[in-house]
């Protein structure tokens, strides 16, 4: 780098520190995201047709909220079953910014991009997401390319010492403003092609990015387009919650989760991989107190259904979750306001698995303006159960109880209402899975099953 690019550098990086961040847009995500991710179905694989196929089930699940679709990583590879980087075969356009692969998207040949494709997705009633892994190519940087927009380049915003370290396609990027001029540019095309949410990996953990997370957010309102940022992998520490709610509107709790009751090693917060489903009541638990409009912690996606052809983990199959884990599952993110974002593939959709993603009772719990929190000091008898309330914005009092089993037997409930956190006297109690009916009482008696759920409205006896 010659001198009077240093002084440039160094000048314009003082600026920045010394300038406040702009608001975030109000509206990016008012409301949990409800979607799809390609990522649990196809891993690094998946190609436009794929993607178009899923995205006609999905228009049909639109009206019901779910309504991003999200190319998970590997869009830009050439040869996405590669073991390394080079094999792969990476697209890549003058500046340095990752392009889709025309082999799998033809609608991106010629340097076209995504934008043809979000074009599409819109015209279906839909959201266009995309993910990236943080940082600037390495290809980009050997070749010493420029940034659009700037006198910079490549070189100039590499940070060769903050790669990822499962992934070797790229550097980090400096905290300089080369590096906000290459986001800025790379932010400003996605822009333009239409993207809606950007799903941003190898920055909320190992390693914690802070200086990429608020460049990434300053380029996304630079760019003028409402964005949703979603943050990636977990555990995201606690301690950087207040940071992460400022620059984002999504990020994960935990490592990736897949479809298993319990992983070697689950602790709560822990960096552990696979994650179990069981750990997601402590992590969830641990960051409620987090969730507000505009900002919500994502526990993960939902590995439901059918996780084929190429799954981001293991061989090709149906779900391990039973029907109950599964059932707990939805209605665990849905009772405490998280993302909802479906892993399964859509186009192999069952009618159980429909079932979870169709129940509009269920989806409004998820997406209502309220409250929720879970049950701290549980009654007696309930100590392989825990219990989660969840309160409309227009009462003072919870109207909905979500009774999980977390145990391996079945769980007896025989409690007052009152000790589950709910009024005094005879309530009435409709399950919202099935549309049954407790018997009117002053006490909640049922029996839940292994690893199940028990979801019940709640109403004043007449």
């Amino acid at each position: 780098m010659n001198m009077v690019r240093k002084h440039l550098v160094a000048a314009c990086a003082a600026v920045l520190a010394l300038s406040p961040l702009a608001a975030m847009p109000r509206h990016a995500a008012p409301r949990p995201p409800m979607g799809w991710n390609s990522w649990d179905s196809y891993g690094l694989t998946l190609d436009e047709a794929q993607y178009r196929a899923n995205v006609a089930v999905l228009r049909g699940l639109g009206q019901l909220g779910w309504r991003y679709a999200v190319i998970d990583e590997g869009w830009y590879m050439a040869n996405p079953f590669a073991d390394r980087l080079a094999p792969r075969g990476y697209a890549i356009d003058g500046y340095g910014r990752l392009l889709p692969a025309s082999a799998r998207f033809p609608s991106a040949i010629d340097g076209a991009g995504f934008g043809a494709l979000a074009g599409w997705t819109h015209a279906q009633g839909l959201k266009f997401g995309i993910h990236i892994v943080r940082g600037i190519p390495k290809m980009a940087v050997e070749a010493n390319m420029p940034i659009e927009g700037s006198s910079f380049r490549a070189t100039d915003a590499a940070d060769k010492d903050a790669t990822c370290g499962w992934d070797d396609g790229n550097y980090g990027v400096a905290d300089n403003a080369a590096g906000q001029a290459y986001y800025d540019s790379l932010i400003g095309l996605y822009a333009r092609w239409g993207v809606d949410l950007l799903k941003v990996d190898c920055i909320s953990d190992h390693p914690y990015r802070a200086t990429e997370i608020q460049q990434i957010a300053r380029a996304i309102r630079k760019s003028g387009r409402s964005i949703v940022l979603s943050l990636s992998p977990g555990p995201t520490n606690l301690s950087h919650s207040d940071e992460v709610a400022q620059n984002a509107q999504m990020w994960r709790i935990a490592n990736d989760l897949w479809d298993y009751w319990t992983s070697d090693h689950d602790r709560p917060l822990a960096d552990v991989f696979p994650t179990g489903l069981r750990v997601e009541f402590d992590n969830i638990s641990a960051w409620n107190k987090h969730v507000r409009t505009n900002g919500w912690p994502d526990p993960d996606m939902l590995p439901i259904g059918s996780l084929r052809p190429h799954p981001g983990l293991g061989a090709p199959r149906n779900s391990g979750l039973t029907p109950d884990e599964a059932r707990t599952l939805v209605t665990l993110w849905s009772v405490s306001r998280s993302p909802l974002i479906m892993g399964g593939n859509l186009t192999e959709l069952d009618g159980f698995t429909r079932s979870l993603l169709t129940n509009r009772q269920v989806i409004a719990l998820d997406q209502r303006d309220g409250t929720s929190r879970p049950l701290m000091s549980l009654p007696p008898g309930l100590d392989q159960g825990r219990v989660w309330l969840s309160t409309p914005r227009s009462s003072r009092k919870p109207d909905t109880v979500a009774i999980f089993n977390i145990g391996d037997k079945p769980l007896a409930v025989h409690t007052a209402w009152r000790q589950l956190g709910l009024g005094a006297g005879r309530l009435a109690a409709r399950n919202l899975w099935d549309g049954s009916q407790l018997r009117t009482s002053t006490v909640a008696k049922l029996t839940v099953p292994p690893h199940g759920v028990a979801l019940y409205r709640i109403g004043t006896a007449r």
